[in-house]
């Protein structure tokens, strides 16, 4: 048998492999590269046998990556997103004029959008693609070059630009306040609350905030949103109590729509940064959309 050059394993494996734990899903995996689950998960279990090691840890409701897996996922990703870069240009016959940004759709709609015609206006040759999505794992995805983060500033291969720190305060309805005028902090676990779930563990919810203000509380009542922007629709709609990151809700509360209730008032625990590959160079439109949002992020800090 002839030896591979590179002594890998097979390129469709690995494919089907960093399709895998990118969406932590055989399913969804098999449905991006159209072949059935059964395929992928014979091809997992092959490539598992071929390294001598698991590279998931399965149970009946989910995958997980092992440490093999981690470090194998994190070099796949990287290969393919470079690979992915040079065909782009290879096709294009220059470097790319256009720039993939991801962030969540919260702070895209809060933040970045009102922001943006002052982007387009000064570069309007530079096209921006907008990836909305509060799932982090598709901001591995190839087209990806840059990444709006909330969190603590280390992820595994990714360098991040400090854009600013936050606040967080409770922020409800006019008529929602006008109703509970003699809320306090410590009463607020007892009120409807708007609970945000996300899956990114670096998120402030409710449980958190109450652990550093120093609040007791039993099972905390309320709805809850897989959409940041719906929590505070929500608010607004004078349905409870929602977390409210300053960035992000600052117009609402400036223009009288949104209120906060009590003095409660606590640095957020997580910063906004603008992340990119440390595997991968930008592309010279890629430098200018993270120039602006820099220059952007840094005057917003100084008034």
């Amino acid at each position: 048998m002839v030896r591979r050059y590179y002594d890998l394993p097979s390129l469709t494996a690995l494919a089907i492999f960093e399709a895998s734990a990118r969406h932590l899903s055989f399913k969804l995996a098999a449905s991006e590269l159209n072949v059935t689950p059964s395929a992928v998960s014979r091809q997992i279990k092959t490539l598992e046998e071929e390294l001598g090691v698991p590279l998931f840890v399965r149970d009946r409701t989910r995958i997980l990556l092992t440490s093999p897996g981690e470090d194998l996922y994190a070099v796949l990703a990287s290969g393919f997103s470079r690979a992915s870069q040079v065909v782009r240009t290879i096709q294009h016959g220059d470097r790319p004029k256009n720039v993939t940004l991801a962030c969540t759709d919260g702070f895209g709609l809060m933040w970045l959008m009102p922001r943006m015609p002052d982007f387009w206006k000064r570069y309007p040759e530079i096209s921006v693609d907008h990836l909305m999505s509060n799932d982090t794992r598709d901001y591995k995805r190839a087209e990806v070059d840059l990444c709006i983060r909330y969190g603590l500033g280390a992820w595994q291969g990714e360098v991040a630009g400090l854009l600013f720190p936050d606040t967080i305060y409770p922020v409800c309805g006019p008529s929602y306040l006008q109703e509970h005028r003699a809320a306090t902090p410590e009463s607020l676990p007892e009120l409807p609350l708007l609970h945000f779930n996300w899956v990114d563990q670096d998120w402030t919810g409710w449980d958190e905030v109450f652990r550093r203000a120093g609040i007791p509380h039993g099972t905390l009542r309320g709805r809850r949103f897989s959409r940041f922007f719906l929590t505070i629709q929500a608010a607004l709609a004078d349905q409870g109590i929602a977390v409210g990151l300053h960035r992000l809700v600052r117009p609402l509360i400036d223009e009288g729509k949104l209120v906060r209730i009590t003095d409660l008032e606590l640095p957020a625990p997580g910063d906004w940064f603008v992340t990119w590959s440390d595997n991968k160079a930008l592309s010279p439109a890629a430098e200018v959309l993270r120039s602006w949002l820099l220059e952007t992020s840094a005057e917003e800090r100084s008034n």
